[in-house]
């Protein structure tokens, strides 16, 4: 398996959902949204097998000392290759210059990572409003 990673934000519809939906992320049903949102992160970086999206990750900032993961999806058939962590690895070099780089871990996900270095902040819990798009 060859993977090649790339730091474009723009994608067809077509491979945000399909890799969206791989995952069951419910993002997937709204991929003109999407695309829209892939151009507006401030660092995206994506892996490719061949002309298959099968790794993105996406990340905002506030210009200067804080950085949040949203987006961390590697399609199913890819796992346990490296592709989350090569990807993880791909922002945390790009934000090396922050004092800190967040992300809201769900359960399945806190080992991984832990793995990649983050930890449990403690006394704080993520938080969300989520609205559903019609």
């Amino acid at each position: 398996m060859n993977i090649e990673y790339s730091d474009q934000k723009e994608f067809a519809k077509e491979e945000l959902e399909r890799l969206f939906l791989s995952v069951d992320w419910s993002s997937g049903h709204f991929p003109d949204k999407l695309v829209i949102a892939m151009r507006n992160y401030k660092a995206v970086y994506s892996a490719w097998d061949g002309d298959k999206l099968v790794g993105l990750i996406s990340a905002m900032d506030d210009g200067i000392m804080n950085a949040y993961v949203h987006y961390l999806l590697v399609d199913p058939e890819y796992h346990r290759e490296g592709i989350g962590k090569e990807l993880v690895g791909m922002v945390k070099e790009y934000y090396k210059d922050y004092m800190r780089i967040c992300v809201i871990a769900y359960d399945t996900a806190i080992k991984f990572y832990e793995h990649c270095g983050f930890e449990i902040s403690e006394g704080a819990s993520p938080m969300c409003i989520t609205t559903l798009w019609t």
